[in-house]
Parts: structure tokens; sequence; C-alpha cells
């Protein structure tokens, strides 16, 4: 693939061609009629920067304007502090991920190289600590297919959020889990400024409280992204529910590790997406 400098050689259409941003996925709608569809879902991967051929970062972002995003990136976490010392941009796509080479001036990469001996730590919207893709895209435990919850089980379950979060009634602005026993009743509920914290919680109190993620669902409030779902399968969750529509990354490693994975809309039946259409007869529900 051909590289280039901020500013020049492709043009933006070419750099979002890379992988399509919007791919659409088949679903089958969760309740009595069971009526089949597909709906374009919000591309996901993992971007993996490198400068002069050391591992920095792996961001999961959509896969469009890769070369402004790692420009961007590398100005505002500080790597170098002018676009003229990126030299070369070269993102090659592979399976689920964009590998990215960044070659940086000289001088630029003698800072860099400074900066990662005194950095302490990483952050920002991506997989903190994280530098390379065999740790992004990890091999999660190989297990059974788990029992659909009851259909009625999900009914209602935006008010089951608005009923059980404490925190979002005086400020707003917060991610919540919740999980819902084998029986339907709604066993607890953990918020978070962050989504990912608040699974975390929910997991962490399930522990606690010696209740087992298998044995009902879970259900989050926010998008379900990839991070999303390698916690709930090492949570040895069989089904994870989503107010917001999942990821395309999402849903293929769903499938792969068998997690059950149903999107509920704000309007109209839960959408399951994982396990495929082409798996659900005969796939067997929770009693």
């Amino acid at each position: 693939m051909t590289s280039s400098r901020p500013g020049a050689g492709r043009s933006s259409d070419e750099d979002s061609a890379l992988v399509d941003p919007s791919p659409r996925y088949d679903y089958l709608e969760y309740s009595p009629h069971a009526v089949s569809g597909d709906q374009p879902l919000a591309a996901e991967v993992a971007v993996a920067i490198s400068y002069n051929g050391i591992n920095h970062a792996v961001m999961m972002a959509t896969p469009n304007d890769v070369e402004d995003f790692v420009t961007g990136f590398t100005l505002t976490e500080g790597v170098v502090d002018s676009p003229l010392a990126i030299r070369d941009i070269d993102p090659t796509p592979l399976e689920d991920a964009i590998q990215v080479e960044v070659t940086l001036s000289s001088r630029a990469l003698s800072a860099f190289k400074h900066q990662r001996r005194n950095r302490a730590g990483s952050g920002g919207c991506g997989l903190c600590g994280v530098e390379a893709l065999d740790q992004a895209l990890p091999r999660l435990p190989e297990r059974d297919a788990a029992p659909l919850p009851p259909l009625v089980h999900l009914t209602g379950l935006r008010e089951r959020f608005q009923a059980t979060q404490v925190l979002a009634r005086d400020s707003g602005a917060m991610h919540a889990a919740v999980y819902v026993d084998g029986a339907g009743k709604t066993r607890l509920c953990r918020e978070d400024i962050g989504r990912h914290n608040a699974l975390d919680k929910l997991i962490g109190a399930c522990v606690r409280a010696g209740l087992d993620p298998a044995s009902g669902f879970l259900a989050i409030t926010s998008r379900c992204g990839l991070e999303l779902i390698h916690k709930a399968v090492r949570a040895g969750a069989g089904t994870l529910v989503s107010l917001s529509a999942p990821s395309s990354l999402s849903v293929r490693q769903a499938r792969s590790s068998r997690l059950n994975l149903i999107h509920q809309p704000r309007r109209g039946a839960p959408r399951l997406f994982s396990p495929p259409p082409s798996e659900q007869n005969g796939h067997k529900h929770l009693d």
C-alpha cells in the first residue's frame, strides 16, 4: 500500500476505503415471529501503531480516515510536537486490524525513545498498556454455547435500567450494567462514567455476591465494543444484552466465542446477532 506524508499522497476517499466502515450483519428478531433481517453496524478494528518499528499502542477505532487518526493521535499524545516530524504513514489492513507503521524524523525518534523510557503508563480511548496486536486480539477460552434467556426476561429492559440507576437520576452521563438472574429478577446494577468500568464493577459485584453470570444475563447501556465481549466471556457469562447496537468486530468475536449477543433497540423486538441466524434452529432457551 502506498505511503504518504500527512497532507499529501492518497486522498481521503482512498484512505476511507481500507475497510468497510459500516458492514451489514444478519440477525433474527428474538420474538415469536422470528423475523430475519440485516443492518449496518459500525465497523471496529484494532489499529496498531508503531513508530520506526517500535510497537507503541493499539487503539480500537472505526477503520476510515486512518491516516488522519494516526496523525492526530501522534500529535495529541505528544509523540511529536510538529506534523513535519512525521515522515511517512503506512497502514496495512489485516484480519480485524490495521497495522500502521509510522516513520519519524531522527530527532523525533530520539525524543520518542526518551519519552518511552520515562512513561509511567498509557491512557485514552484505546486499550491501556497494550502495544501489539496479539495483546489486543487474544485467544479467548473455548466453551459450549449457553441457552438463551427466556424472551419474557428481556421485557421492559430499558425501564429496569431506569429503575435501578441511582447515580444517573442526579447527574446523568452515567453508563450502567445490570445482572438479571435465571428467574428474570434484576439482582445487581453498577454505574460508572466509563462503560468498561460499569461492566467490571458488575462482574466484581457478582463474584463478591456469589452470583454466577452464566445463570442469567448481563446487560449494558453502552455500545457493545470488543473489550466488553472479552470481559463477558472471561467472566463466564452466557449472554450479553446491549441497549446500543454492537460493533462489527464484537459480533464476530461473540459468534466465535459462543457468547449470545442481543441488541435491544429503542423500538421493536430484540435482535439476536450471536449465534448467527444460520445456527439458531433448535438453539435452546433457558427454562
